[in-house]
């Protein structure tokens, strides 16, 4: 008899241990039994779920755009006074709704290539008021010539095409003219070829933008869709945040740090941004990029909406502006097992240099460099509720089961074995006595 419950209580604790150790072998074993099988569904190629809806994303992604509306120009234009701004937005457009075009993959490096069709539609539930709104802008001609042309006899020249086109340092513009394109008066009486429509993202419908190339996550999953470059240069980087909760799905956020917008005595990476010495003050400066290079010479600096992070002499000429951390940051939140990026908002704001210039009228009484906010822009895109409920069913679904599983086996495999011991042990030390 005494042999018999012994037995059994030293068999109860050795079903206890396998449990146990059952329970502890599924959390390598069974997370990367369910790894192998969702990753071979998020590696962008052909025939996987993850390729089809990255191809064409079913999610919705908008782009919000605020104007600088100029509160005082004969006050900037005369007297050189600060740059007085009001915001006013959002005025909202559907983008990124086309299916990526030319993919290629490319084998030796695990990376697929693709152009991204642009396309804009606007959507006036989403917006303040119309494509027909008016604000007071700076000239975009007057002051991108005045910039690319600076030998004295040209500018003369330009000086009276300006004055004959009735142009000066600011223009009344439609919200449909400043984004998407409008002929310039001034620019259609040079006399020699050049491009007379002008605007912010002009041209850009039936435009393609890219080539962008991104790891396709044969060799990395954690790198899939991340981009690797852009026109053939490297993209900017983000840093991980925090974890969070996206409809029930973990997430991490990642941030576009303060440095990269940093002067290149700060990041010595920002250095091929910085093109003039006075304007940065020796390169001292921080918070706007100069893209010049990458617009044909004319004075386009980037930055963060309403100069976050910038150093106060880019922001101290102009009045009106209201940096907000959580409102103008760059973040995206990315599923760490796939790599998908679940939700973004990219916000970027749109700047152009303007200087004096003792040849041209309309610039003539400036008395110093402003960098002049025209436009800042939020684009987001959320992963919708459907798509949500297949992504916990397909992929966290299954993790947190096994997790379930895992912790049920381990738990009660050594309740059991812990129980059991005891009781034998209680046992033998009776039999004993």
């Amino acid at each position: 008899m005494g042999c018999d419950r012994n037995c059994g209580l030293i068999s109860g604790a050795v079903i206890g241990a396998i449990l146990a150790v059952l329970g502890g072998i599924l959390m390598p074993v069974g997370d990367f039994l369910i790894e192998k099988t969702i990753k071979k569904e998020v590696v962008l190629e052909e025939g996987t779920l993850a390729f089809k809806n990255w191809v064409k994303t079913g999610t919705e992604v908008y782009r919000q755009f605020w104007i600088f509306d100029v509160q005082n120009p004969q006050e900037v234009i005369m007297n050189s006074s600060n740059i007085k701004v009001e915001q006013r937005g959002p005025y909202t457009y559907r983008v990124r709704y086309l299916a990526k075009e030319n993919v290629t993959q490319d084998p030796e490096d695990n990376t697929v290539s693709f152009l991204q069709p642009n396309g804009a539609i606007f959507e006036p539930s989403l917006s303040v008021g119309t494509e027909n709104d008016n604000f007071t802008v700076l000239n975009l001609a007057v002051a991108a010539a005045a910039h690319i042309y600076q030998n004295a006899f040209v500018q003369v020249v330009l000086n009276s095409l300006i004055k004959k086109s009735k142009s000066s340092m600011f223009q009344t513009r439609s919200l449909k003219e400043l984004l998407w394109g409008y002929k310039d008066p001034f620019l259609s009486l040079v006399p020699y070829p050049v491009t007379t429509t002008v605007g912010l993202f002009y041209p850009y419908n039936n435009t393609a933008d890219g080539v962008y190339k991104v790891f396709n996550g044969k060799d990395d999953i954690s790198k899939v869709a991340i981009i690797d470059t852009y026109k053939g240069k490297r993209s900017i980087y983000a840093v991980f945040e925090s974890e969070i909760n996206l409809k029930g799905i973990p997430v991490y956020r990642f941030v576009l740090p303060p440095k990269a917008f940093a002067s290149p005595l700060q990041n010595p990476d920002n250095h091929c941004f910085c093109t003039e010495k006075i304007i940065s003050k020796n390169c001292t400066s921080y918070g706007v990029l100069d893209i010049s290079k990458c617009k044909e010479g004319r004075p386009v600096y980037i930055s963060l909406p309403h100069f976050l992070h910038s150093s106060p002499d880019v922001s101290e000429p102009i009045d009106g502006l209201n940096p907000n951390e959580e409102e103008h940051r760059t973040y995206l939140d990315i599923e760490p097992i796939t790599g998908f990026t679940l939700q973004f908002a990219k916000r970027l704001q749109v700047n152009l240099l303007v200087k004096p210039s003792k040849k041209i009228e309309a610039l003539k009484r400036l008395k110093r460099n402003y960098i002049v906010p025209i436009i800042w822009l939020n684009e987001t895109g959320t992963i919708g509720n459907e798509k949500a409920d297949m992504f916990r069913s397909k992929v966290t679904g299954k993790i947190n089961l096994l997790g379930l599983l895992e912790i049920i086996l381990l738990s009660v495999g050594v309740a059991m074995f812990v129980a059991f011991m005891i009781s034998y042990c209680a046992c033998r030390s009776k039999a004993i006595k």
